[in-house]
């Protein structure tokens, strides 16, 4: 799998003659690793824009902050393609996927290797206007959560809150 992430990288996408080389380098057959390239939706098989957003439209994402329906209509109407498409520019693809992991902070987009997570529709149309700039925009959490540092809940920590009980805590006295 990191051949194929690695093969994918130099070419922006992963072209069957990029798997064939993959195989043929780890001396495996080549039906092996099309099978993993069409399996994971992390190889992209069709040439993506600079930018490749996604974003995660799944139940936690639906439900969280204002909801992957509305940062993703923010997102087709800011750079003007439908899911599946490319810019003509071919800076920016759209693509919807399934969760990305960062349920906590939803809704979320990764753009390239990046997370941008707790989103508000102004922070969708910062972090592409600095893109479009040339910027790269800062990952992580944005206002959506009152500017969280990472996944803590929004209301504070609830739970591991006092210092952490010393060895034999509760231990019985005979073992």
């Amino acid at each position: 799998m990191p051949v194929l992430d690695l093969a994918q990288r130099q070419h922006g996408w992963l072209p069957i003659s990029a798997m064939h080389h993959v195989a043929d380098f780890l001396q495996m057959p080549r039906m092996r690793v099309y099978e993993v390239a069409t399996f994971y939706t992390m190889y992209r098989r069709e040439p993506v824009g600079k930018y490749h957003i996604q974003i995660c439209t799944t139940t936690p994402c639906m439900l969280g902050g204002v909801g992957s329906s509305i940062i993703l209509e923010a997102i087709k109407k800011k750079i003007g393609i439908e899911v599946g498409h490319t810019t003509k520019d071919k800076l920016f693809t759209l693509s919807e996927v399934e969760c990305l992991g960062a349920c906590v902070n939803a809704p979320m987009i990764q753009i390239n290797d990046d997370y941008y997570e707790d989103l508000t529709v102004e922070d969708v149309n910062g972090i592409i206007d600095e893109l479009k700039a040339g910027k790269k925009p800062k990952p992580g959490p944005r206002s959506g959560q009152g500017h969280r540092f990472a996944s803590e809940p929004a209301g504070g920590l609830t739970s591991l809150t006092t210092e952490p009980y010393g060895p034999g805590f509760k231990v019985r006295s005979d073992l």
